[in-house]
């Protein structure tokens, strides 16, 4: 065997020797640094390029640190070592590929390069160093790092290590209650009563298990509560079960018997119906017939107030006043309710908002046409860049704690009128002129028998009379119109877009004028 065949032979025996413990791959351009260990040139200055800002410099193996930073050169002896085994065909140090990245959370493998590192999953307790599973191998191959103490990689090392002596935390001081190191105990907890850490564990380690044996007892009674209240909720569920299968059924009952009350007062409006206009028929044509025989009387007294006849006079003046006694007046029937929006604004009237009534905490426009909450103006408006100078304080006592204003106009007649709104939660109503004053909740509009409102929001439409309170469902609208007529006692709310679509009717006896009035129920609007 000639002397390069020993040299290859005993590259084989000493390969993992010759890789790089950083890439852990065999040496590319090695270099030796002042503690005598190798690395590939790009591995230690990557490492050292990353505490560049720190100006101390160290080896990833012992730990030796170097200032100023170390000049590398070129190990020509290992360059050629290194040569011998690449054409031997052997490298057995090839990383794995399925690496975790370490994350916000995780402790970052010390001698992974860049700026991706791999997450550590062994920390060294002898080299105060943390390891990705590729970095580790060298502590499972040299038995030098054999003997050196591994644990699980759970938090940074630096939280491991004094920040004065930059040792490891193996002391427990029982008078402080901390861990330190041994350079602590020799000066700032010099006298105190220490041990091992591992020994403070162990003590610990019984207090742990009593406290987990109190857990568990804790456990056991929470999940037997758990069952019991999961079973008491399978016992609801049925019930309710129970419950809406009866409500549907006495529902169905319902709707059935309602249908069956439904044709049977429809067969009877008909049927009224049909009497009321054979009858309507039958007088019309007495009526004519009334009106032919009057015109042929009122020919025969023309006549008569010419004759000369004084007792043919009277005779035929007796029988004109039977006939005026038998006359009927005749009902004035009131013009039909009007069904789409041309028809409403027939009745449309401007209205014009009070100052004298208006709350402190709301702005007139200078047309009183519209109202906003000052809060909306102070803030909002300077907030989006908004000129609100049209708007003005015109505040009064009439409604000092409640958020309202009236009109001007008292209505008495056929009316109608839209108010457009924006915000939260506005109400639209009318009331009576003495509705009250102040900061009264009985002056509220919908809170007393004088006043019925309709409040608007993102979430519905409310109407509220006397304090009664009834949801009312219909399309989403920023827009509502209001219907008025005075004689018949009715009182209607409209969702107003292309078209109007009828949300409540009120129906009773309107006793005073009644004013149009808006009230804002949330500061937001």
């Amino acid at each position: 065997m000639d002397e390069q065949q020993k040299w290859e032979r005993g590259a084989e025996l000493d390969q993992s020797h010759f890789c790089c413990s950083i890439c852990l791959d065999l040496l590319k351009e090695p270099v030796t640094i002042l503690c005598g260990h190798s690395y590939c040139k790009n591995c230690i200055e990557g490492c050292w390029d990353q505490n560049e800002e720190k100006g101390t410099y160290s080896c990833p193996q012992c730990r030796e640190t170097f200032s100023p930073r170390p000049v590398v050169r070129r190990n020509n002896m290992l360059a050629q070592v290194v040569e011998m085994l690449k054409r031997t065909g052997d490298q057995n140090a090839s990383p794995p590929a399925d690496l975790a990245c370490a994350g916000p959370g995780d402790v970052a493998c010390d001698f992974c390069c860049g700026t991706k590192r791999n997450k550590a999953t062994v920390s060294c307790l002898t080299c105060l160093a943390s390891y990705c599973p590729v970095h580790l191998k060298p502590h499972c191959s040299f038995v030098v790092l054999k003997t050196h103490q591994l644990v699980s990689a759970t938090v940074p090392l630096q939280e491991k290590l004094c920040t004065k002596h930059n040792k490891l935390k193996e002391v427990y001081c029982q008078k402080d209650q901390m861990c330190i190191c041994y350079l602590c105990t020799l000066d700032e907890h010099r006298g105190h009563s220490a041990l091992s850490a591992a020994a403070e564990r162990a003590k610990e380690q019984k207090q742990l298990i009593v406290s987990r044996e109190t857990v568990q007892e804790r456990l056991e009674e929470r999940v037997e509560e758990l069952n019991e209240l999961a079973q008491a909720l399978r016992d609801f569920k049925s019930c309710s079960r129970t419950a809406v299968e009866s409500c549907d059924e006495t529902i169905d009952e319902l709707i059935s018997f309602i249908k069956t009350k439904h044709t049977l007062v429809t067969q009877l409006i008909k049927s009224r119906e049909e009497t009321a206009v054979a009858q309507a028929e039958a007088l019309q044509l007495q009526l004519e017939e009334e009106i032919a025989r009057l015109h042929r009387r009122d020919t025969y007294l023309d006549q008569l107030s010419h004759t000369d006849d004084h007792i043919h006079f009277i005779q035929s003046r007796q029988t004109w006043a039977r006939i005026s006694a038998a006359v009927s007046t005749i009902d004035v029937v009131l013009p039909p309710m009007p069904k789409t929006r041309e028809d409403l604004l027939r009745y449309c009237c401007p209205l014009t908002l009070d100052a004298s009534s208006v709350s402190k905490s709301l702005s007139l426009s200078e047309d009183y046409q519209r109202v906003t909450s000052k809060e909306y103006l102070n803030n909002y408006g300077r907030v989006m860049g908004k000129n609100y100078s049209s708007y003005h304080d015109a505040p009064s006592d009439r409604f000092t704690g409640i958020r309202q204003v009236l009109c001007t106009e008292g209505l008495s007649e056929r009316r109608y009128w839209e108010v457009t709104w924006v915000g939260h939660t506005w109400s639209v109503a009318v009331t009576y002129k003495d509705i009250g004053s102040t900061s009264s909740y009985n002056s509220e509009f919908g809170q007393n028998d004088m006043s019925w409102s309709l409040e608007c929001s993102p979430d519905g439409y409310t109407f509220r009379h006397n304090s009664s309170i009834k949801a009312v469902s219909g399309p989403e609208s920023c827009r509502v119109g209001v219907y008025l007529d005075y004689l018949a006692g009715t009182l209607s709310f409209y969702s107003v877009s292309d078209t109007v679509t009828l949300l409540h009717t009120e129906s009773t006896t309107f006793t005073q004028p009644l004013y149009p009035g808006l009230g804002l129920k949330n500061t937001d609007s």
